[in-house]
């Protein structure tokens, strides 16, 4: 229930001005933004109670002389005691999508905030779906801050800022440490354990970011990875790293339309998978036409096995399938076409002239079952709950303005190079070397064609950790798709994992 002394009073702090503003910077170098709303909320599971205190509000984002590069939106939910005081000893987690161009509305309303959509399976989701507390909401273990990138949701670029400057590897990283910089000022929570949670293209970041707070004396007690991505080499046509990634997810998409891995327990498939890919596969995509025919054949009607394809398939494409193609060509005999970012979804395939490969890539009945949901619920809690005035187009996500355009260019630290289809594993790596008390976990989907696990699984062993560093991972592995949270058995089985990793010393 809401406070309303407790929301006036918090919704006068976060607009407060900076108690040493900075002289002679211009003031109106970026749009308004509306101001702050609070609301002191209540969560249940039914048998345990958190109260806490919800604010919409927007975060500075200024270089180092004091100019304004832009503002962070952000939604945040703090436990708070009966006299509506946080607890400053308590973590704090800052938690974000990826894309790049993604606001942070799927991790919140999707998956660990204290208000969730009900999800029904692998089905589509009725207009009418139903927003209740969540009772597997990281809430429980931790203050919860939901970041959207600038350029996307209700964050805004400065308009004498050049996009340049922000939409980047480097300068998204930069944008995110000065927010929570800004926030942990403000809320006076420099003592809390600090952790990040970042989705996707947000573990690209995380991977900058964890490195960068530290370099800026801001030390952190762990980061989450969910659905990881952290060489981009691997999204580029035709790199083996590619191939041999998909193949698994391949595995698990086929065992579960019935294709392939009768009898066979899931995890079990699939480890056997990832043990194809590397033992086999690998060796035989190396080395390309030099493998010969009566070798490809072997190997093709071996793959055939493991993803549901034919062998003829398989060696007409040189062992080398598509996403795409594995897409619409595994229940190509049902008329359905089934997902990229879970690839249990599916739907109806397109009509004979929308043929475009490219178009069809970008269609995805797993994101389509859910993302307006997340979207909706998440409009009325700002404005119903907390009173939060935000204008009516919300950019969940904007490929047009920020995706398309981002600039990949990074230089991982010690390479001596810049470039643009970087591997920032180095700078995870180097971020735990610099801070060996720092705690990583690592959550993948077998189903997630979007970001593979046999590729982090690859990236991190290529870096070489020392078997104390080792210790400081936790991976977890589900039976579930990018985004882990739409799937319920999952999602408690990753709030009772990541309660584990919170505890963990």
């Amino acid at each position: 229930m809401a406070d309303e002394n407790a929301q006036a009073s918090l919704a006068a702090a976060a607009s407060e001005a900076p108690r040493r503003p900075y002289e002679g910077v211009p003031a109106n170098v970026v749009r308004s933004v509306p101001d702050p709303a609070s609301a002191r909320l209540s969560w249940t599971d039914g048998e345990r109670t958190i109260d806490y205190v919800s604010t919409a509000s927007h975060l500075d984002v200024r270089d180092d002389s004091g100019r304004l590069e832009g503002k962070m939106f952000s939604l945040s939910y703090v436990q708070v005691d009966e006299e509506g005081q946080p607890d400053a000893a308590r973590p704090v987690t800052f938690a974000y999508n990826g894309g790049p161009g993604s606001s942070s509305v799927p991790i919140n309303f999707g998956g660990i905030g204290p208000r969730r959509v009900q999800t029904d399976g692998t089905n589509h989701l009725a207009a009418s779906a139903q927003v209740a507390d969540n009772p597997h909401t990281l809430l429980k273990d931790s203050d919860l801050v939901f970041l959207d990138a600038l350029g996307t949701g209700w964050s805004v670029v400065a308009d004498d800022c050049d996009p340049a400057t922000v939409f980047s590897v480097d300068g998204d990283a930069d944008a995110f440490a000065r927010a929570i910089m800004d926030w942990l000022e403000k809320n006076h929570r420099w003592s809390s354990p600090i952790y990040l949670f970042g989705e996707s293209y947000g573990t690209f970041r995380n991977a900058v970011l964890m490195r960068l707070l530290g370099e800026r004396s801001v030390k952190l007690t762990g980061v989450v990875m969910l659905s990881a991505i952290w060489d981009w080499v691997q999204t580029l046509p035709g790199e083996d790293l590619y191939y041999l990634g998909m193949m698994p997810t391949y595995a698990a998409a086929a065992q579960f339309f019935g294709r392939a891995g009768e009898g066979v327990d899931p995890d079990e498939w699939f480890d056997r998978a990832m043990d194809f890919a590397d033992d086999t596969l690998a060796p035989a995509l190396l080395r390309g036409d030099r493998l010969g025919e009566q070798r490809e054949r072997e190997v093709a009607e071996q793959l055939s096995q493991f993803v549901g394809l034919p062998a003829e398939f398989l060696v007409r494409h040189h062992l080398r399938v598509e996403l795409t193609e594995f897409r619409r060509e595994l229940l190509h005999d049902e008329g359905r076409v089934c997902g990229r970012l879970d690839m249990r979804f599916c739907s109806d395939e397109p009509s004979p002239m929308q043929s475009s490969l490219d178009w069809l890539g970008g269609e995805d009945a797993a994101d389509d079952a859910v993302e307006a949901n997340w979207t909706n619920a998440f409009r009325a809690f700002c404005a119903d709950e907390l009173g939060y005035k935000g204008p009516a187009v919300y950019l969940g996500q904007n490929w047009e303005r920020v995706g398309h355009k981002w600039i990949w260019q990074h230089e991982v630290p010690g390479t001596g190079e810049k470039v643009g289809a970087p591997n920032v594993t180095g700078d995870v790596a180097l971020a735990l070397r610099r801070n060996p008390t720092m705690k990583l976990a690592i959550i993948g989907g077998r189903y997630d064609a979007a970001t593979t696990f046999w590729n982090v699984v690859h990236d991190l062993s290529c870096q070489f950790l020392s078997p104390a560093l080792k210790e400081r991972v936790t991976w977890m592995r589900y039976g579930c798709g990018h985004m882990a949270y739409v799937d319920e058995p999952t999602l408690a089985a990753m709030d009772r994992d990541l309660h584990e990793f919170y505890e963990r010393a």
